[in-house]
């Protein structure tokens, strides 16, 4: 009997088909990993973005502080203080003072029994971005200080 080895070589009649399921498979690999490279690029931008300008509203706080301040020292006793940085940033601040006495001209005060804390003042800032062409969501700082007049 003749043995026929026919099995081990390629028939041209059929033909292969892993070739193109690699090919695909590869494809679809490649596209899964551009893909989330995309999205973590898109990401990293907006969070740089938004840790940038978290920064700029604490620093703004900051200088809010010193522009009451400021506004105290020139007209006496405000009760709120409104301003905006680079038309970007609004800061709003309410102030209690602290005596330990009666003040003229004072509506929000605390009257204390310790000359220690006498001539100071409690301000409640925040600071907010406006500009909502630059921020996908709301970026809002809330400080509480006390300062001495």
């Amino acid at each position: 009997m003749q043995r026929k080895n026919y099995i081990l070589k390629n028939n041209p009649s059929k033909k292969n088909g892993i070739a193109m399921i690699m090919a695909i498979a590869v494809i679809v690999v490649l596209s899964t990993i551009m893909a989330l490279s995309l999205s973590l690029t898109s990401q990293t931008a907006k969070k740089t973005t938004d840790i940038y300008l978290y920064e700029q509203v604490v620093l703004y706080s900051k200088s809010a502080a010193e522009l009451a301040l400021l506004e105290i020292a020139n007209n006496g006793c405000i009760n709120n203080f409104n301003t905006t940085f680079d038309n970007i940033y609004d800061a709003n601040i309410t102030m209690k003072y602290i005596y330990t006495n009666e003040v003229a001209g004072c509506d929000k005060y605390i009257t204390i029994n310790t000359p220690e804390q006498n001539g100071s003042v409690l301000m409640d800032i925040t600071v907010s971005v406006t500009d909502s062409t630059i921020i996908s969501e709301p970026i809002r700082y809330f400080r509480r200080i006390i300062q001495k007049l």
